[in-house]
């Protein structure tokens, strides 16, 4: 039984790929706040490890993450506004300027999830399933979900799912855009921990940092704002080293070798 908060998430390093893994699978690796804080911490030293270009989260055992734990849920009545208030913002994966890439092996629900979207790029094993669950739970879509969710799989589909909190299977996660690999041979791990050492070993990471401001940044305001926005952004590009080692690497046919962000405390600008 895990019982050490360190225990709660595994940090494994293979090369430039930090692997966090939920801990908790004789519970289906469901939520409390210490796996939270220690995933979040993990999350935290990752991005500012320069040796760390991409991030992979997975489930130990049969799940990904099913959800907050219920049994350690305080009476409704109980709930204050303090209650809610969080060390660090529940959102903060979906800050990272590095790649966080999703290995769901398993059921992803309510909470769980959210965390799942919250990932970049999503891999999904053939044994994934997911379920928004918070209607049958008498709660609200939390967490940001009801503004991810539509932008995946469009404003029926995640009615559809938000309202029914039914389970979907890989199969169907996939053709409606939930997931964005179906993994049915080998590991999901291995496969996405693949993924992201492509992206550590041959992109920058700041074009990446850039490129998942532009996506957060521009998901709202128009084509016009974001041909203009990139115009400026572009302009810094064509002013920065990386493009220079992107062009000569590119011609003298070898792996490029771009430097590691900045740590955020810096102040560097990226």
């Amino acid at each position: 039984m895990t019982s050490e908060p360190e225990d709660l998430v595994l940090a494994e390093r293979r090369g430039p790929v930090c692997v966090l893994t939920f801990n908790r699978p004789d519970k289906l690796n469901a939520w409390t706040d210490d796996l939270e804080n220690r995933y979040f911490t993990l999350l935290s030293d990752a991005e500012d490890d320069p040796d760390v270009r991409a991030i992979v989260v997975t489930g130990a055992g049969r799940g990904f993450c099913a959800g907050a734990d219920l049994g350690r849920l305080r009476a409704v009545g109980d709930v204050s506004e303090a209650d809610l208030l969080r060390l660090r913002p529940r959102d903060l994966p979906a800050t990272l300027r590095k790649p966080l890439i999703g290995a769901i092996n398993g059921v992803a629900a309510g909470l769980g999830m959210v965390e799942a979207l919250y990932c970049d790029v999503r891999f999904a094993s053939a044994s994934a399933r997911f379920t928004t669950a918070f209607a049958k739970r008498g709660l609200i879509a939390e967490y940001g979900i009801s503004w991810l969710l539509p932008r995946l799989v469009g404003r029926s589909r995640a009615t559809d799912l938000l309202l029914s909190s039914r389970m979907v299977d890989a199969e169907e996660s996939l053709r409606i855009g939930l997931v964005d690999h179906l993994v049915t041979d080998g590991s999901v791990v291995d496969v996405a921990v693949a993924y992201a050492e492509e992206l550590a070993t041959h992109c920058s990471p700041t074009s990446m940092a850039v490129i998942k401001d532009q996506l957060q940044n521009d998901a709202d305001g128009t084509y016009a704002d974001s041909v203009a926005r990139g115009e400026g952004l572009m302009l810094q590009a064509f002013r920065g080293a990386d493009l220079v080692e992107g062009v000569q690497s590119h011609l003298d046919k070898r792996t490029p070798t771009f430097p590691s962000l900045p740590v955020r405390s810096s102040h560097v600008p990226v």
